[in-house]
């Protein structure tokens, strides 16, 4: 890995599976970092789905105060992951930088972009655990990512308890 530390990206959002690997990540791979280590905690605000009057067939057209309504939810969202998952990071004995980035766009064209552009050494992300039929419907951010980032790719899965 890099000489200056290792940099590493963790998706955060919403779900116990991203806590739970960022959890995992702060135990097993940050606990005899050094203070050249930085880990990184990226959330993905996905894009409303609002369009234009001019094309009001492709979506869903709404008020301007129902979008500021929208929109700040979404800002909300993103600030209380983004708060919980530094939390976390607080609770751990660990000496690596901690960075948080929020970003908009697609998770998984948001997570490939960041990692490359960072030129991250490690990219770690929950997985859903969904099934074959459901991750044919909904798509697999990891799986996405695991094919797409030319880094060293983990996805850690919640034990079923």
């Amino acid at each position: 890995m890099g000489e200056k530390g290792k940099k590493i990206l963790v998706g955060v959002d919403e779900g116990e599976e991203s806590g739970y690997a960022l959890s995992w990540c702060l135990q097993n791979l940050l606990s005899h970092s050094n203070s050249e280590d930085t880990l990184i905690l990226l959330f993905a605000k996905t894009p409303l789905p609002i369009y234009s009057a001019i094309d009001s067939t492709a979506g869903y057209l709404f008020s301007q105060s129902i979008v500021a309504t929208m929109d700040t939810y979404a800002n909300q969202v993103a600030d209380a992951v983004m708060q919980k998952a530094s939390t976390l990071c607080s609770t751990f004995n660990h000496q690596a930088k901690v960075e948080t980035m929020v970003e908009h766009g697609d998770p998984r064209d948001v997570i490939c972009q960041v990692a490359e552009r960072l030129k991250v050494d490690l990219l770690v992300l929950g997985s859903h655990g969904y099934g074959l039929i459901k991750r044919a419907f909904l798509g697999s951010v990891s799986q996405h990512c695991a094919q797409q980032v030319k880094c060293p790719v983990l996805i850690v899965k919640k034990p079923t308890n």
